[in-house]
């Protein structure tokens, strides 16, 4: 009960100072849980302080709403197994993850309104001139973001090689702020452990997230008969105030048919 009234204070002054801001958002406080057992407390810091500050405020602010589809991947994989050996020569791994970042810059530059930012204050969308890709990485400090620059600029290899310069830098505690800087999109990949789908958060300022979970043969009717394919779920998280149901269909179906055909990417550019 004690809970529920200062949530509802919480709301209450809320609505009457106007601020909605969500670094101004304070959750209830918590029962006292030694009631019912033994319990420790353990100093929120660094990167998981962080994540959750910037997890909250993004769900705060962002109406969040999220799109599903399957891409039929393949081709693509015959794709990564023939071009596997000349990333790793450039010193990376032709992942999917390295492939999608050419596919999103690709899209991106087709729909520019999810390269965008909302101003909110200015009453004005931001529209980046400018294609800069977030990769979220799984580090033993928890989620990062390092992003790659300028990535309709670059070709498949390099973005490959890049992307494990910048994993490894993350995953060793090299990375620095410039590296986590200056995003306008971000890639999520949990297809190495697994699920069939989720929805992920919106990195604020950003607008959208594609999310990757693990691809599975499934049967797929081609030809007058079911033939066995590798599909891939794609997810689709997006910024309602600014991108319309239909668009972000759209944007998400354009990706699928890129991964689908995958001779329309130039390896070389």
């Amino acid at each position: 009960e004690d809970d529920v009234k200062a949530y509802a204070k919480t709301l209450i002054a809320t609505a009457a100072t106007g601020v909605t801001a969500a670094t101004h958002t304070r959750q209830p406080k918590l029962p006292d849980f030694s009631k019912w057992g033994k319990i420790e407390r353990v100093s929120m810091r660094g990167v998981r302080r962080k994540t959750a500050e910037h997890m909250w405020e993004a769900w705060s602010s962002i109406p969040h709403v999220t799109q599903n589809d399957k891409a039929d991947i393949t081709e693509l994989e015959q794709l990564r197994t023939r071009f596997g050996p000349k990333a790793a020569e450039a010193g990376g791994k032709m992942t999917v993850t390295a492939i999608a970042l050419k596919v999103c810059a690709s899209a991106l530059k087709i729909f520019p309104q999810f390269n965008a930012s909302i101003d909110m204050e200015q009453e004005e969308i931001v529209y980046k001139q400018f294609i800069n890709i977030g990769v979220a990485v799984d580090t033993d400090r928890g989620l990062l973001v390092p992003v790659l620059r300028d990535v309709d600029k670059k070709n498949i290899v390099e973005l490959a090689a890049e992307l494990t310069q910048l994993s490894k830098k993350a995953r060793d505690k090299k990375l620095t702020p410039s590296d986590l800087e200056g995003g306008t999109f971000t890639i999520t990949n949990l297809g190495g452990i697994g699920g069939t789908g989720f929805s992920p958060i919106v990195n604020y300022p950003e607008v959208a997230i594609l999310g990757l979970s693990r691809s599975s043969m499934e049967p797929v009717w081609m030809n007058g008969k079911f033939e066995p394919r590798q599909v891939l779920p794609v997810s689709l998280s997006y910024d309602h105030r600014l991108i319309d149901g239909a668009d972000a269909a759209r944007f998400l179906r354009w990706i699928a048919e890129a991964f689908e055909q995958p001779f329309l990417l130039s390896v070389q550019g």
